[in-house]
């Protein structure tokens, strides 16, 4: 597995349904990330394997996001990305790599009571149905590992589409990590 898809799994943009969401711009970041998100963070994969992911703060609101497996902790990579709140909601934009347009992804996460970070990835569907409903426009592309939407709405129309209560179910849990035990 190329490194990149560890982050990518990592921060929830997994390729669903076969159909990855990009945007022509990240969501404009509104305040710092909630305290509690930075740090070191464990999770298991698709595949069985432990994942650990480590969030740094790289610049004034923007972070770092290096993922790699137990396995091989030699095996990183880094990918920047920013944070942005609309009301209750907590947004992060990456770009994503060249070969699949260069263009920026968009997720949600919460942090929970259980001491768990979980990223939420856009539903395909959903965001194909409300291209068809014209509450959101973009066009398809093609890339080697499947289909992809690029949505080239205006970032205040995305955030409106994503903080309406209606939409609620255009997030989907991609997955769940725990705060890593510190070291004695």
């Amino acid at each position: 597995m190329k490194a990149w898809r560890v982050v990518v799994i990592a921060l929830s943009f997994l390729l669903l349904s076969g159909c990855l969401v990009t945007f022509k711009e990240p969501l404009p970041t509104s305040e710092p990330a909630p305290k509690g998100l930075l740090g070191k963070w464990t999770s298991t994969s698709a595949w069985g394997e432990p994942v650990n992911l480590e969030l740094t703060r790289i610049a004034d609101n923007r972070y770092q996001a290096v993922s790699y497996f137990k396995a091989k902790p030699k095996e990183r990579e880094a990918y920047p990305f920013t944070v942005s709140r609309h009301g209750n909601r907590w947004y992060l934009s990456a770009k994503v790599p060249a070969q699949f347009g260069g263009y920026f992804i968009i997720g949600g996460f919460e942090l929970t009571d259980q001491r768990e970070l979980v990223l939420y990835n856009l539903d395909p569907e959903q965001i194909n149905q409300a291209l068809k409903q014209n509450a959101l426009s973009g066009e398809a592309f093609q890339t080697d590992d499947g289909a992809g939407v690029l949505i080239n709405s205006s970032m205040d129309q995305v955030a409106a589409y994503l903080d309406d209560p209606a939409n609620s179910d255009v997030f989907v849990e991609a997955v769940r990590y725990q705060r890593q035990a510190k070291a004695k």
